[in-house]
């Protein structure tokens, strides 16, 4: 079945049709919501709020773009919304000037992917935040300050000192393979 079918069987209110879009694009989004969250559980308070905005927006999609696209942005936006909620608003800090560099570092060739998710998910929730917005969804720093309600320089900032600890844990890691 393809996108348009299930979107129309969901509109006109069918639960197979709902169970089946869920389905399709649940783990995805999970993975998603999980790379916001501090735990699982949040993960997936984050997930089921995207899905309910799916479900009511849904008449909204103007099959212009992809689907799980769409569907994307809503999980993103929810877990921010989230995030903004809760008490981690002050572990936005600020740098102001920072001027990034380029990472190189030879660690990461000899990591699983795994292993480096589990580094960016060590990150603290505001380091984490702007590296998942900029590196993994491909949002600009003035994208990111509108979203999250910080400055600009905050988000590079924090982008920054996401990397560094990053490079810190990957030089501790390839010690390790040495």
């Amino acid at each position: 079945m393809n996108d348009r079918e299930l979107i129309e069987g969901c509109l006109k209110g069918k639960a197979e049709y709902e169970r089946m879009l869920y389905d399709r694009f649940s783990g995805k989004m999970f993975a998603i919501c999980v790379r916001y969250a501090r735990n699982k559980a949040e993960a997936e308070d984050i997930m089921q709020d995207g899905f309910i905005k799916v479900f009511r927006k849904m008449h909204t999609f103007k099959h212009k773009g992809s689907f799980e696209g769409w569907i994307r942005k809503i999980m993103v936006h929810s877990a921010l919304k989230f995030l903004k909620k809760g008490s981690n608003k002050n572990e936005f800090n600020t740098l102001e000037d920072v001027k990034e560099r380029p990472v190189q570092s030879k660690a990461i060739s000899n990591i699983t992917e795994k292993e480096l998710l589990e580094l960016i998910d060590e990150l603290p929730l505001g380091y984490k935040t702007v590296f998942n917005l900029y590196v993994i969804e491909g949002y600009k720093h003035n994208e990111i300050a509108d979203l999250l309600g910080i400055g600009e320089s905050t988000s590079r900032s924090q982008l920054l000192k996401a990397r560094k600890y990053l490079q810190s844990a990957l030089k501790k890691m390839q010690l390790l393979f040495v």
